[in-house]
């Protein structure tokens, strides 16, 4: 079972909202958790998780890996991210249980290789989640003959930000135009920004655009 470092809400009481933060490849939970920490002035009810991925990384002993990832290309990035889909799924669905949240409540946030489980996953979840955002990833699409399966199982389309630095020389910034394509072809119209000068990371503008982003979706809900 997956697990990581956690941020209780900033409010000290219980959760009214949850965020799930994806890392990149050769990282661990650490890597991304101080990001609640940054945002937690615009989402005080919100609880933050930060889950290790599931495997050691091949190519840097002390991080993790979603998936192996030596040869780079569309299909072995496909593989990938199914088969990790099911133990993100199974966490998704173990933290909404922990706190007693509907999926309605929860945003996934991903870095990388946690972009391409942000979205391959959050749009296969029953029920839409509240929102995704992803940093200098990908949307992973199958191969040709795979597709039509494929899009079918895009079962919702929650609202989408996409950040990618111009200057990122690991996933080109073109994925992040691809992504707007792909994503339209399954009913989903994503906000993106490209961030100038910037490599693979992300920057003060990204991590203000994301914290507004959530706090957007993540609005309390006002009781009838």
């Amino acid at each position: 079972m997956l697990d990581g470092p956690r941020l209780p809400p900033r409010s000290g009481g219980a959760p009214d909202s949850l965020v799930i933060l994806l890392h990149g490849y050769g990282a661990d939970g650490r890597d991304l958790i101080e990001l609640g920490e940054i945002w937690a002035p615009l989402l005080p009810g919100t609880a933050f998780v930060s889950p290790h991925a599931p495997e050691p990384c091949a190519m840097a002993p002390v991080g993790r890996q979603w998936f192996g990832y030596v040869e780079r290309n569309d299909r072995e990035r496909w593989a990938g991210v199914e088969a990790a889909h099911p133990a993100l799924d199974a966490f998704i669905a173990a933290e909404l249980a922990r706190y007693g949240l509907p999926a309605s409540r929860l945003a996934l946030v991903g870095f990388s290789q946690g972009t391409m489980m942000a979205l391959h996953t959050g749009l296969r979840r029953a029920q839409p989640l509240a929102g995704i955002v992803g940093f200098s990833g990908i949307h992973v699409q199958p191969s040709s003959r795979e597709d039509d399966t494929a899009r079918a199982r895009v079962a919702s389309r929650p609202p989408v930000l996409l950040v990618h630095g111009d200057q990122d020389p690991v996933i080109p910034v073109s994925a992040l135009t691809r992504a707007r394509v792909t994503l339209a072809g399954a009913g989903i119209t994503p906000e993106t920004h490209i961030a100038r000068g910037l490599g693979h990371g992300i920057d003060a503008d990204g991590l203000d655009l994301a914290g507004r982003f959530l706090a957007r979706v993540l609005k309390p809900q006002a009781c009838a």
